[in-house]
């Protein structure tokens, strides 16, 4: 009868495109002790670039593994530690801008405004490009560059200036690749008790902390692609992937000799033999090929592959690094560290297989553990057992595990971006301006400021910057939009105003709402001046209904990936009103700027900095802080000024702008002239994710077109 698995016993789980290698070992004199290792090959293509595809024959193989480990043990295995497969991160290059009216100094709050609005446009990109490809999750990124007033820093930390930049590459995971893993783990019978990153896992075992604080580049080559991590400074600052790895090598075998994807790969194997290798073609006819022309038969295929990861090293990095290790079981190509060398122009010396730390951190009686095909294996059980990764149930927000993708420092900032959050969510926006001509004369009204984010860490108050700790809980209510500035004509002229009034060359009644760049003409009667016209005080958006406490589901564990916007309520006390309390004068805010086209009302705002005497700026009172309202069974948002509350999906999944088509009333097959598809007063798109509140606005535009 077999026994439990003990507390101490970590079985990790390295579920590769090509083999799944399953270890077990326990901590010993503070390190891995190894005493089991079991490997097994997919017996045909059951997963693409680390991505599971055929669920049922990935938990087979994986389940003759741990047979075959429990056998060996006499442990029943009831807890696995996983890594996700970094093949399908993908990194995308973003910028952000802050500017304001004076000059400010860079402070780690300022620093981490910059990156944190950069890590959002990058998102916002990688959303676009992926159109249809599910929601992608923030695991790590790096500033690449930072700017103020146009002159470029590598630390921008006490700088002064009044326009500052940051240029960072951020890194995104799939939520598919973590979900189908704890598919299979279910299926298995398993309770995933860690979970990171392969690429991750492969550098805590290959490089020590110790050597971190070089410049160091991790690349695993599996079957797929390339896995690369780059570390400085004693943390892991990102990662990145390369389309090519082992399997381009056997496809050229195949192409080249005509041979099956079987024989393709055993001659691979055998590179770097002295004999000759002997092999059948697809005709059954038998070959003899020498060491000599096997190499040069796979030579275009292996400069093509040190060739792109070299070009993928230096764009993370940003040049030539101190040294690389070549982890993985496509390392092993013979002749391959010598390739890479010569495509990063550097010292044959500075790239060398990964193998030669391992002992730093596991050992073994039984097995040899200097394989760099051990790396990612290792990695997982070394980094669950020594404690060298972030447990992804360690630390708590709004009540639900936090997903924690990456070791190292964390800040609540870190933590909020790898859950779903935006810079909209932690700073807010200052609600849309509004700009419109008068009799050809140009009027500007300012949105209201957002209502502030509210963070605490263990029921204090905290800061962005402030660093997570293990068993931390977190409390965040997301900052809401201020509202935009509306005015109406009769507002803008009297209701009772005796003149003949148009809007874009169209009579309107006086109860007509102004709309971004409206040419209103005001013709008959005296236009009334400014300090008479009425101003409309900001309405109070109806609280939604508050949803009954939510029933969470579990299988063997909470979800992988929880989705904040759809799982978080907050508390916050209503805010106290101050009747008789001055309001101190706000100091100017930043501007914050995207590299995207400027929009209509960005250019107005440019323009009437230099008309000052055409300004209107209404002084309304600001809206109270009331509690936001976020509910468990949907997703809170206002259609057109009505609140409306989405039920959550059966297949699970954010909602976007397009699923609100068919509520707004409007039979878009029978479109008569434009439509206004509005987020927070902002031009939104089809594709763009609705977050808690969101104001949004499906409308025909009143206004003729050119």
């Amino acid at each position: 009868m077999m026994k439990e698995q003990e507390a101490g016993t970590v079985f990790a789980l390295d579920i590769g495109t090509r083999s799944i290698i399953g270890m077990l070992g326990r901590v010993e004199q503070g390190r891995f002790y190894v005493t089991a290792i079991e490997k097994e090959e997919h017996g045909r293509r059951a997963m693409l670039d680390g991505q599971i595809v055929e669920i049922e024959q990935v938990a087979a193989v994986a389940g003759e593994v741990i047979r075959r480990l429990e056998e060996k043990s006499g442990t029943k295995l009831r807890r696995v530690c996983v890594a996700a497969a970094g093949r399908a991160l993908r990194s995308q290059s973003a910028s952000f801008t802050l500017k304001f009216d004076e000059l400010r100094r860079a402070d780690a709050d300022l620093i981490g405004q910059l990156e944190a609005g950069a890590v959002t446009e990058a998102e916002r990109l990688i959303a676009g490009d992926s159109a249809g490809q599910g929601r992608f999750y923030m695991v790590g990124y790096t500033a690449r560059q930072y700017t103020v007033d146009g002159y470029p820093m590598t630390n921008l930390m006490d700088h002064r200036g009044q326009v500052f930049e940051a240029d960072v590459v951020s890194t995104f995971l799939p939520s598919g690749v973590v979900e189908s893993l704890y598919v299979v783990t279910n299926r298995l019978g398993l309770e995933v008790s860690s979970l990171t990153l392969e690429p991750i896992a492969a550098l805590n075992a290959a490089i020590p902390a110790g050597i971190r604080l070089l410049n160091l580049v991790l690349v695993d080559i599996g079957a797929g692609t390339s896995d690369i991590a780059v570390c400085r400074e004693g943390s892991v600052v990102g990662y990145t992937m390369a389309t090519v790895a082992g399997d381009e090598i056997t496809e050229l075998l195949m192409r080249s000799l005509l041979v099956d994807f079987k024989t393709g790969e055993r001659l691979k194997l055998s590179l770097g033999s002295m004999e000759p290798a002997q092999y059948p073609d697809i005709l059954g006819i038998k070959h003899e090929i020498s060491p000599a022309n096997l190499s040069e038969v796979i030579q275009p295929a292996a400069q093509k592959l040190a060739k792109e990861i070299a070009e993928k090293i230096l764009e993370l990095n940003g040049g030539v690094p101190s040294a690389v290790f070549l982890a993985g079981g496509g390392s092993k190509l013979q002749g391959l560290p010598a390739l890479v060398a010569g495509e990063l122009d550097m010292s044959e010396a500075r790239v060398a297989l990964a193998g030669n730390h391992f002992t730093n951190s596991a050992f073994s009686d039984e097995y040899q553990l200097e394989d760099p095909e051990y790396a990612t294996p290792l990695g997982i059980g070394a980094s669950a057992a020594l404690g060298m990764i972030n447990d992804s149930y360690m630390v708590t927000l709004n009540g639900y595990p936090a997903k924690l993708f990456r070791n190292g420092a964390l800040s609540l900032r870190d933590v909020l971006l790898m859950n779903g959050f935006h810079y909209g969510d932690m700073m807010g926006r200052t609600g849309a301006n509004l700009s419109f001509t008068l009799n050809g004369q140009r009027e500007f009204l300012r949105g209201l400021p957002g209502v502030e984010s509210q963070i605490s860490i263990n029921g204090r108050e905290a800061q962005f910057s402030t660093v997570v700790r293990a068993g931390d809980r977190i409390e965040f209510t997301p900052a809401r939009s201020g509202q935009a500035a509306v005015m109406t004509l009769g507002e803008l002229l009297g209701q009772d105003y005796p003149g003949e009034v148009t809007v874009n060359g169209r009579p309107q009644p006086m109860d007509y709402s102004i709309r971004q760049g409206d040419e209103v003409q005001a013709q008959g009667a005296p236009v009334p001046p400014r300090q008479q016209r009425r101003v409309r005080a900001p309405e109070q958006a109806k609280p939604l209904p508050k949803p009954e406490p939510p029933r969470p589901v579990f299988t063997s564990k909470p979800e992988p990936i929880m989705e904040p916007a759809a799982k978080t309520e907050t508390k916050q006390e209503p805010a106290k009103e101050k009747a008789a309390e001055p309001k101190p004068k706000p100091k100017p805010g930043p501007i914050a700027e995207q590299k995207v086209k400027p929009q209509p009302e960005q250019k107005a705002e440019q323009e009437a900095k230099t008309e000052p005497k055409r300004q209107v700026e209404p002084k309304p009172k600001e809206p109270p802080e009331e509690p936001l309202q976020l509910s468990f069974g949907g997703l809170p948002v206002v259609l057109n000024g009505a609140p409306l509350r989405l039920e959550p999906k059966e297949q699970g999944g954010d909602y976007y702008l397009m699923d609100l088509l068919e509520r707004s009333g409007m039979d878009f097959s029978k479109l008569d002239r434009p439509v206004d598809l509005l987020v927070n007063g902002a031009e939104g798109q089809f594709s763009q994710v609705l977050r808690p509140n969101d104001q949004v606005t499906i409308r025909y535009k009143d206004r003729q077109t050119t």
